[in-house]
């Protein structure tokens, strides 16, 4: 069965260089690496009608991702970020995603059948960044797929990727994370969002059981160089992580949600489909962007 993911994708300028057309996102480069270990994934987003996102949505498909979701807005076309490398792989971005597609997906003529298709799919992914380049209308329409799904006894895995500048305050994201967690079965956050998100010094025990609180079974705290810890219905488990070379940290959070989802997916119990995740990050550490792609440069998370 196919996994639907929800989200943004971005054209990207690098700092690294490189040529080709590059693009990023932090669920798209989750649902690519799916994709690649050979999930059946379908990307939801809006683009433009313009070539240039016509090239995009022709290398989804060359990856195996469906686009039969990915629709198209024809005022609006791609956002776009800049991403800067210091010294120690470490990156900052800026954005320019005012005329995003993507921000007005929920509004657009086959959306209303794409939640339809969704509500019995294998699994439903998203993040906060889903969730906070839309509008309240798409907010709902995405909170209520999952609250529906997970009432259903269906999976849906969220990711509470915290940027600041996307939203009004921090109140209205913890408000909206906050949501989400309670309509997820499966969670993934990293310790660095949850903690700049709500102020807090928690330890990722502590993340996993305020998430557990709010009523998602199954949690995956990812601390970067700390590893991670496990938290379900059945078991609390704490991995360290492998030592890595890091030559960018872009995208090691995504790539690490891949890894988990679809070694889950497959019947992986939660320290193999870990181990997978583990793997599948400290790869992507050790080349520039998040995924290399080839033809088009490298996408990353954002």
């Amino acid at each position: 069965m196919k996994t639907f993911i929800f989200g943004e994708a971005m054209l990207e300028y690098h700092s690294h260089g490189g040529a080709g057309l590059r693009y990023g996102g932090d669920t798209l480069n989750t649902a690519i690496h799916m994709a690649r270990r050979g999930c059946d994934v379908a990307y939801v987003t809006a683009v433009g009608i313009d070539p240039i996102s016509d090239a995009l949505v022709a290398s989804w498909v060359a990856e195996g991702i469906d686009t039969a979701h990915v629709h198209r807005h024809p005022e609006r076309s791609l956002g776009i970020y800049a991403i800067y490398l210091d010294p120690a792989g470490e990156r900052s971005f800026l954005y320019w995603r005012d005329r995003s597609a993507a921000r007005e997906m929920f509004d657009l003529p086959g959306m209303e059948a794409t939640l339809e298709e969704a509500l019995d799919c294998a699994l439903i992914y998203f993040s906060l960044i889903s969730l906070a380049v839309v509008d309240d209308r798409g907010r709902s329409a995405l909170l209520g797929l999952s609250n529906a799904r997970k009432a259903g006894g269906r999976a849906v895995a969220y990711d509470s990727n915290y940027r600041p500048a996307l939203w009004r305050n921090p109140s209205e994201a913890q408000v909206v994370s906050s949501a989400a967690v309670s309509a997820a079965t499966l969670g993934l956050p990293t310790n660095v969002d949850e903690r700049q998100l709500f102020t807090c010094a928690d330890s990722e025990q502590d993340i996993a059981n305020r998430w557990h609180a709010m009523g998602c079974d199954e949690v995956v705290v990812k601390a970067g160089e700390q590893g991670c810890v496990y938290a379900g219905p059945d078991a609390k488990l704490a991995f360290p992580s492998h030592r890595a070379e890091v030559i960018d940290s872009s995208g090691a959070g995504d790539a690490f949600n891949a890894g988990f989802l679809q070694a889950r997916l497959g019947g992986a119990d939660p320290a193999a489909a870990i181990e997978e995740a583990q793997a599948l990050a400290r790869e992507t550490l050790g080349h520039f962007g998040a995924i290399f792609i080839s033809g088009c440069g490298s996408g990353s998370r954002r």
